[in-house]
This record gives C-alpha cells, sequence and structure tokens, in this order.
C-alpha cells in the first residue's frame, strides 16, 4: 500500500532588514525539520528578507507538491495573522491546496520557553519568589493580542514569581501595554528583589534590541524565544492541529481554509 505523503509546511516569518532575524527563524525551521523527519519544511518572509512565500509556494507547486500548511510565525493573532498572511495565500498557484495554521500563541510550551530563556540568563528555581517579571512583547494595537498577552502574564503569575507584568516595545498609538522601562520601575517600586526581563518576541530585530535598552535598569534580561524546542514543538502541533481541523473544510470548498 502506497503511503500517503504528508502535505509540506511552509513556515511564514514577518522578515527584518536585521540579519539575526533570518538566521533565527532558518535555525528553528531546521529543528522544527530535524524532529519530524520526512516532513518537507521551507521558510518563507512576507517583507524584507527572501525566499518570498509566492516563490516558496511556487516552487512547491512546480515539484508536484499539492498539499501544503501554511505556519504564520507569530505569537497573537494580530494584523499580521488576520489580513497580510491570507491576502499572500490567495495569491498562491491555484493548484495548491492550502490550510492556514494558527498562530503559535497562546501554548504551554511557549510558557515553558519563556522559563528556559531566564534559566539561561541566571534566574534559579529559587528566586521565583522574589522576582519580578517584565513579560517584553513587540506590541500590538489588535485588541485580541493585547488580552492574550494579559491573560499570559496572569497566568504566568500564578506559577509562583513574585509579579508578572506585561510591556511592549511598540511606540507610537497606545499599544495596550507600558513601555519596558516603565515596567522595571514599576516593579522596583513594588518590591521586588529582582527585576528580569523576558522578551515574548520569536527572533532579534529593531524592535528586540529596544526592549533590551529598555532593560537596561533590570538585574536580569533573557534571550529571544529563537528556536528553544519549546517553539519547534508548538509549530509542530500548529502542523498537525491545522491538518486535523481543516481536513475536512477543505475537501469541501478546495483552496485556502483556516485553522480554528
Amino acid at each position: 500500500m502506497r503511503t500517503p505523503v504528508r502535505p509540506a509546511l511552509v513556515v511564514i516569518a514577518h522578515g527584518s532588514r536585521d540579519p539575526r532575524h533570518a538566521a533565527t527563524v532558518h535555525a528553528l525551521v531546521r529543528r522544527v525539520g530535524s524532529l519530524r523527519p520526512g516532513l518537507r519544511v521551507a521558510t518563507a518572509f512576507l517583507d524584507f528578507d527572501v525566499p518570498s512565500v509566492r516563490g516558496v509556494l511556487e516552487c512547491l507547486a512546480a515539484d508536484g507538491v499539492r498539499d501544503v500548511v501554511a505556519l504564520p510565525l507569530l505569537l497573537t493573532r494580530a494584523f499580521h495573522a488576520k489580513t497580510d498572511v491570507p491576502a499572500v495565500l490567495r495569491d498562491a498557484p491555484p493548484r495548491l491546496r492550502i490550510r492556514q495554521a494558527e498562530v503559535l500563541g497562546p501554548a504551554p510550551l511557549l510558557l515553558a520557553a519563556l522559563e528556559r530563556r531566564l534559566r539561561e540568563a541566571g534566574v534559579a528555581p529559587g528566586d521565583r519568589a522574589s522576582t519580578g517579571v517584565v513579560l517584553a512583547t513587540a506590541g500590538s494595537t489588535d485588541p485580541e493580542a493585547v488580552e492574550v498577552i494579559a491573560d499570559l502574564a496572569r497566568e504566568w503569575r500564578r506559577t509562583g514569581w513574585r509579579a508578572v507584568r506585561p510591556a511592549s516595545a511598540s511606540a507610537g498609538p497606545p499599544v495596550g501595554f507600558p513601555r519596558t522601562e516603565d515596567v522595571v520601575r514599576e516593579l522596583r517600586a513594588l518590591g521586588c528583589a529582582r527585576v528580569a526581563v523576558a522578551p515574548y518576541v520569536l527572533a532579534p530585530g529593531f524592535l528586540p534590541d529596544r526592549i533590551a535598552r529598555g532593560a537596561r535598569d533590570a538585574d536580569v534580561l533573557a534571550d529571544v524565544l529563537g528556536a528553544a524546542p519549546e517553539v519547534a514543538r508548538v509549530l509542530l502541533e500548529r502542523y498537525d492541529g491545522a491538518l486535523g481541523v481543516c481536513a475536512v473544510r477543505s475537501a469541501e470548498g478546495g483552496g485556502v481554509s483556516v485553522g480554528v
């Protein structure tokens, strides 16, 4: 009996002028491939970097691929996930059947990745009760994304930290949370013996650098999530979920279908 061919996985990152961003995304995608031998995994970018989403999809179609799971490499469902990614997928070669997977967050494994990065930065298990954590995000004006981050901070606080407060690196219009440096000062005023900044971002770039500058008065600055094994496992969970949730919908309507 012929073994069914698994749909290819296309990981769609935002892209950045900072070369560290693409290098980190590629490292993460390599880890995903190592966890699922035989799965065809490709990386594409919405902007700044190559290959483009359309270019990757055209190459897959030319190679005879017919089924694709498109996975937005995003932590929340905001503008890019709701608008940019569906728009670029609508421009895909018509012979491809594409399922759009959900974004990465929220997920318990992402909390585990944040914990990993704090341990690597020197926060010991015994430090938890005296440490205030700044959950430093890129920032969003999308109410759904803001609420997801607020819920994540509340959930993380219940694991024993002295405090967990969300912050934003974005400037300009209101983004739901104060700046990283303001939250560092707030936690100091609260009486936290130690303040740690945990970037809830996937790869280095302009906004993560702003988070780092805002963390100058903190005691600890963790690394970005990057290619943490927990993040790679979330990608595969989203891939599997897209196939399980979307298979019927795709068969009924064809074309692009969205995981829920």
